[in-house]
């Protein structure tokens, strides 16, 4: 796995002429992927993106998703891998000690030895209701993964406004809000009306039939009345959680510095 920071030290160390150039290029012949036949891993992406290829568990085997960590590992970046099982993580963790798994997201994650400052501005993340959960703390990891400070304020939806009216101290603290929302997905276009930082909208499936796994909430929030609300996928805390760390970066380019 090839860091911004790797490839400097590799650098400096040629420069230097502690390692030779041979034994550089060693080192740097699997840039910018690793063929593992059933997968071509992105060993390039943190130096393009800032943060490394992350594994979508779902329609891969337990030996696949072991092989594509084991190619992604790093001391000094972290690794998420998404919609993980429990019994998944138990095997990854005896072959790669250092993972750890978080339940209601069902994610398993590796953070870098050293933790880095985090860094940026508040991600809040707030859900409508406690069915949302699971996506919402998807959200929270990928956020603080990145980097970023994070909060959370769940359970604050539209059927108890009050609720919601008592977070206005944390919503002003906030650089960017991650509003995670199932039913009828109302609760993003409220927040968008009470404050003036930009909001990610993730609609959830949650719901009862006429919900149709999340299509009323989607359609809510493509429809959001309130300015500055982006919407993601239906049950994409992932995705939501990443666009929020790079909103919430000190500068464009502070992701890549690592």
């Amino acid at each position: 796995m090839f860091s911004a920071k790797f490839i400097k030290d590799l650098l400096k160390q040629v420069n230097k002429g502690k390692i030779s150039v041979d034994e550089a290029f060693g080192q740097l012949k699997d840039l910018p992927y690793q063929n593992l036949e059933f997968a071509r891993v992105d060993c390039h992406r943190h130096l393009r993106k800032g943060f490394p290829e992350v594994i979508y568990a779902p329609g891969k085997t337990d030996t696949q998703i072991i092989k594509i960590a084991g190619a992604l590992i790093s001391d000094n970046t972290p690794l998420l891998i998404t919609r993980a099982e429990l019994s998944t993580f138990k095997k990854i963790k005896k072959k790669y000690p250092g993972f750890e798994y978080n339940s209601q997201a069902r994610a398993i994650y590796r953070e870098p030895k050293t933790s880095p400052r985090k860094t940026g501005g508040l991600v809040l993340v707030m859900s409508a209701g406690t069915g949302d959960i699971p996506v919402a703390e998807e959200a929270v990891l990928t956020a603080s993964l990145m980097g970023r400070k994070t909060a959370k304020a769940y359970d604050v939806g539209v059927a108890g406004l009050h609720r919601l009216l008592d977070k206005k101290d944390l919503l002003a603290k906030a650089r960017v809000i991650v509003v995670v929302a199932g039913m009828e997905g109302a609760l993003a276009s409220v927040v968008g009306g009470l404050t003036d930082k930009p909001i990610v909208a993730v609609p959830t499936s949650i719901g009862y039939g006429a919900n149709f796994e999340g299509m009323s909430a989607l359609l809510t929030m493509l429809n959001c009345c309130s300015p500055g609300v982006s919407v993601v996928n239906i049950d994409n805390g992932f995705g939501a959680g990443y666009f929020a760390a790079i909103v919430a970066a000190e500068s464009p380019n502070s992701l890549c510095d690592k």
